[in-house]
């Protein structure tokens, strides 16, 4: 998880809801994608199923935890990072207390404002997140994190999750150079390196690779015991 400095953070976050972009969707829902070292999903060819997922509004929740939601604990839940809500609000739908930071007030207030047209209640901080923000510890029955790393928040996201509770992460590996942003290798993960970051959880579900042949990523499922 790399430090990602203020004034780059909504640059390199990249989320999901611009690469899902119509024109992008055009251009690349044909193709098919491999998912490389990847536990409890074998290296395969994308369904015709997972492609028509691709053609949504800009707002679509991440597809590693839809695909993933029914293992998860209902309860308190908090998205670092939260960006403009798209998963904050997902989770509120369906049934979460959900929580969120992020260090752009003007991404929190776009969250915000989605919440209120989608007919769901999110609670939400500005914070420098480069400063470590307080949370209490083990108070959360999941956190999640998409599309930002930040090595030294890493600890701190272990700690805030409650005994038996779930941690999902997704960001972008060093493969990413060859697609585009992020392209610093400080900004990248190595290969392997979420996966060891929480070996000391009981990983569900991992994934880590090339996907619909535009973004590498890694993904992680797992709960702390």
């Amino acid at each position: 998880m790399f430090q990602y400095a203020a004034g780059r953070a909504l640059a390199y976050r990249h989320k999901t809801d611009l690469l899902l972009d119509a024109r992008m969707f055009q251009r690349y829902a044909l193709r098919s994608f491999e998912l490389t070292k990847v536990f409890n999903i074998h290296s395969r060819v994308a369904t015709m199923d997972e492609i028509k997922n691709f053609e949504v509004a800009p707002g679509r929740p991440a597809q590693f935890l839809v695909e993933n939601i029914d293992l998860l604990p209902r309860g308190r839940a908090l998205d670092v990072a939260m960006g403009s809500g798209r998963n904050a609000i997902y989770l509120a739908k369906m049934g979460f207390e959900v929580e969120g930071v992020d260090t752009s007030r003007e991404a929190i207030e776009e969250a915000l404002e989605r919440a209120r047209e989608e007919g769901v209640s999110i609670q939400t901080r500005v914070e420098d997140l480069e400063k470590i923000p307080y949370f209490d510890e083990e108070a959360y029955d999941l956190v999640i994190c998409f599309n930002y790393l930040q090595r030294s928040l890493m600890p701190q996201m272990k700690n805030w999750v409650k005994p038996s509770g779930m941690l999902v992460y997704e960001t972008f590996i060093i493969d990413q150079v060859q697609f585009g942003k992020p392209h610093t290798p400080d900004y990248l993960l190595r290969y392997n390196e979420l996966l060891n970051t929480f070996r000391g959880f009981r990983v569900l579900r991992y994934r880590e690779g090339v996907v619909e042949g535009r973004k590498a990523i890694a993904s992680i499922l797992a709960q702390k015991v």
